[in-house]
This record gives C-alpha cells, structure tokens and sequence, in this order.
C-alpha cells in the first residue's frame, strides 16, 4: 500500500485568462491558478483520489495563492517549496478566433525552473502508486536534473509512469532541444497523453495513426491517448484502438485545462483497473467520461479550481443520451 495515488512534479503557476474588455476598451484579464501537473491533480481528486505535488512557487501574491489553493482543493504540498527570491511564474493566455490559444508566459527565471534535484523528497516519489509529468520542468538544467530524478525514483518504486509533452515551443532554447527532452519521456513513461498537434511535430506524420504507429515501433509505451480537440479522442493499447467522438457545446469560452482534465480522467481509470486490466469496453467508458469532462471544463474560466465531479460528470452525460 502506497500512501498517495498521484505525485506530479512540474510546473504550478497562474494563467491570465482574456475575461473581456474594460469600459476604456481595454483588455480584462482573470488570473485563474493553472499548471498542468496541478490541473491533472486537480480533477483526480474530484475523483476521490490522494494526490501530491513537487514544486516550487515565489514568495509573492501569486505564489501564496497558489498555495492556498492547492490546499483548498486537497493536494499535498509537503513538496511545494515558498522562494523567497523568486516569482511566480505568469502565463497570459488569448484565445484566436479559430479557438486556438496564443501563450505569452513571464518565466526567465520563473520559481519553478528553479527546483533542483536535492529539493525533490526521495520518500515522497516512491510513495506514489502514479507519477506524472511534462516538459515544462525540462527546459532548463536544474529543473531537468529535479524532474529526472524524480522519473528514477518512480521507476525504481514500481509506480506507473504517465507522461504529457505539454508542448509550449517559446518556453525551449530550441525545438530540437524539446525534441530531446520528449524522447526521453517516451522512453520512460507506461501512459503518454499526446495532442493531436504534438504527434504530427515530434514524429513529422500528419496521419495520426502513422504518427502513433512510428511512436509505437520505437518506444515500448503500453497506453498511449491522443487527444484531438473537437475531434475527440483515441486510445491504442495492446492491438486495440478505440476512438470517441467529443461533446461539443455551445457555452464553450475557452479550452485551457481540457486536455489536462482529460489526462486526470484517463489516469483515473488506469488506477481502478491497472495497467495490465484494460479492454476495449473499459477504454471506451474511459475516453467517453474524459471527453465528457473535458468538454464541461471549456464553459468555465481556468481549471484548477472548477473541475466537475464525477455526478456531474454523469448527469452530462445522462442529458446527451
């Protein structure tokens, strides 16, 4: 027996969400507590999951919030180092027309690229049944080393490895520099959760299915779950693979944490079933609830502190029947 279900390490931070515009005509901004490490936490703890976060944050009104925050919804932050030098990091976010988003992110240096692998409490890692992690704790060399750490800690545990490239190109020195660091992920992780987008990058496939194919040959990954955004979402696992059309809605304001609220889903099903007790009717409930509350998460403003409950989660899908 394990003491925690989820340890993540990564990034915690706030996302300045575009919240309309002033009677000046100026552009409102809601600071909405994000990050996807805590994001994922977040919703499995609405599904009754124990779960803990490695992180740091600054000594300042951002990082104390998020502090709070944290606490408010039920994460562990044994692990959550207070700088009392550096900043927290920001993120402003502008959704497109197209509903893509644009990131604009105030991070050089951010506290959480400040973590350092003597920071990172062994006992911590290995009492996680799960650990998660992206790439947002890979883009600089203390961090890296923390974040590595951590993975061989999990490893050597026997906890499950899951594992999201999260990519977000202007936070890397370079892309093949990201190219790098989301090798070696595919090289460590048991569940990658990848986006549509993310596939078609790292592996040059516009076929999604070719993509997913050439990442199978190279690396032994037994779940992998690509999201497609209002395309839904696909799960390939042993000579399965299993597709669920989205939930599309009309009160939809912006899509930031859906991919996050998702991943937490399909994890939540890993947990309940293992790893080795998947089947196609178990990754076809798994994927038509993660589309489900993914798709609630978009009518609201950030993630962190909204993620739906399960019986809400239900009842969505109850009324789309």
């Amino acid at each position: 027996m394990k003491e925690f279900d989820v340890v993540t390490l990564g990034e915690l931070l706030i996302d300045f969400t575009d919240n309309g515009k002033s009677e000046q005509g100026n552009t409102l901004f809601e600071a909405n507590p994000g990050g996807a490490p805590c994001n994922v936490l977040a919703m499995l703890n609405r599904l009754g999951h124990s779960t803990a976060f490695i992180g740091k944050v600054g000594k300042d009104i951002f990082g104390l919030k998020l502090k709070s925050v944290l606490q408010e919804v039920g994460i562990d932050i044994s692990n959550l180092i207070v700088d009392e030098e550096a900043r927290t990091t920001l993120a402003f976010v502008q959704t497109m027309a197209d509903g893509d988003r644009d990131f604009s992110f105030y991070r050089n240096p951010g506290a959480d690229m400040l973590l350092t692998a003597d920071e990172v409490n062994d006992d911590l890692v290995k009492s996680a049944r799960l650990f998660h992690f992206g790439t947002l704790s890979m883009t600089h060399e203390g961090v890296r080393e923390a974040t590595k750490k951590a993975v061989r800690l999990a490893k050597e545990s026997g906890a499950v490895v899951s594992f999201d490239p999260n990519l977000r190109p202007p936070l890397w020195k370079s892309l093949d520099d990201a190219k790098e660091q989301v090798a070696y992920g595919l090289t460590r992780c048991d569940v990658l959760k990848i986006s549509d987008n993310e596939i078609q990058w790292f592996t040059g496939e516009e076929d999604y299915d070719c993509g997913i194919g050439k990442l199978r040959r190279e690396y032994d990954i037994p779940l992998i779950l690509l999201s497609m955004g209002k395309d839904g979402s696909r799960a390939y696992y042993k000579d399965l693979r299993v597709e669920v059309p989205s939930f599309l809605q009309k009160e939809t304001i912006e899509t930031t944490g859906a991919g996050d609220t998702f991943g937490g889903c399909c994890l939540h099903y890993v947990l309940e079933y293992g790893l080795e007790n998947l089947n196609e009717e178990r990754l076809r409930d798994m994927l038509t609830f993660a589309n489900a509350a993914a798709s609630i998460i978009t009518t609201r403003k950030g993630a962190l502190r909204v993620m739906p409950h399960p019986d809400e989660v239900k009842r969505f899908l109850e009324s789309r029947k």
